[in-house]
């Protein structure tokens, strides 16, 4: 067969398979077919006293984001809890290695840098990285983010008291603060472009959002349920390489597999950087434009609905 043929049935393929798992994800599938080994609420430890979180961010051409998400760490460094602060990237992308090594000096009480570089292919499927980090996890608690997020004044904290002995799958924040959407010349985001350095913001342009359930930045699961199963593990589309970054339907399928959309908790602090332009967007110059006009449309409609 023509090598463009095998290609083409190829994408055909992964989109059937796509396909199904969202709909699987929305129940129409038993999540025990694809994950039997998720712990019962018995076989969970209802950790107390002075707990350890692990965050699991990924970054390709987002260094002026994490440079946020790092900085509030060191700004507002939890005292209740230990946290291991885990960032996925590729070292070709030399911005984020240099925002990487500088805040590797930072010596933070109560927090652990680790960075862990991955061939670009498997950073652009989030799925490969969080499933290593989870099954590799020591903490009694992952918390699943993206690189926009920050983690202010009170945040882990709260969290630290609002886990004690609990033994849920899946939690997230009540609710979040967020920016409208910026273009890359906002001031806020242009702070983070120039040499690595420790950042603040003025939260008065953040409005209060009200998540629904454990969306893909706000997945905070148990420890032993990560260590049992994984990220989508056993979904070999969401653990396979590629070319460019892939849309992040796993986020969906981990609620599934865990039988959890998510407990909401009143956890302060919670602040998110919401932006026009996707770094991780490639093509022509028409491709971009449709899919950031596609996102200010979708952003339109979740913020009335």
């Amino acid at each position: 067969m023509p090598r463009f043929l095998v290609r083409v049935v190829s994408a055909m393929f992964d989109a059937f398979r796509l396909a199904f798992y969202r709909l699987a994800a929305k129940g129409w599938v038993p999540a025990r077919w694809f994950e039997p080994a998720l712990p019962p609420v018995s076989a969970r430890a209802p950790r107390t006293g002075h707990l350890s979180l692990e965050v699991v961010s990924h970054c390709w051409n987002y260094s002026h984001f994490l440079a946020y998400q790092l900085s509030s760490l060191v700004l507002f460094p939890p005292t209740r809890l230990n946290v291991t602060m885990t960032v996925f990237y590729c070292p070709e992308d030399q911005q984020t290695e240099r925002l990487l090594a500088f805040f590797a000096k930072q010596s933070v009480p109560g927090v652990t840098w680790n960075w862990q570089p991955l061939p670009r292919q498997q950073l652009f499927r989030r799925g490969i990285g969080r499933n290593k980090a989870a099954l590799g996890t020591h903490a009694d608690w992952v918390w699943f983010t993206d690189c926009d997020l920050m983690f202010r004044d009170g945040c882990l904290d709260a969290l630290a008291e609002l886990l004690q002995s609990r033994q849920s799958a899946l939690v997230f924040p009540e609710e979040e603060r967020c920016t409208d959407l910026l273009a890359e010349d906002n001031p806020m985001l242009k702070a983070g472009t120039g040499e690595p350095q420790v950042l603040d913001i003025d939260t008065s342009s953040f409005t209060t959002k009200f998540p629904s359930k454990a969306t893909g930045p706000l997945q905070i699961a148990h420890g032993d349920v990560c260590r049992a199963v994984g990220y989508c593990r056993n979904i070999d589309l969401y653990q396979q390489p590629v070319e460019q970054f892939a849309k992040c339907h796993e986020d969906r399928a981990f609620r599934w597999l865990v039988r959890s959309q998510g407990e909401p908790l009143p956890i302060p602090g919670v602040y998110r950087i919401r932006h026009i332009s996707k770094g991780r967007y490639t093509g022509s110059k028409a491709n971009t434009g449709v899919r950031t006009a596609l996102r200010r449309l979708q952003s339109w409609l979740r913020d009335r609905t």
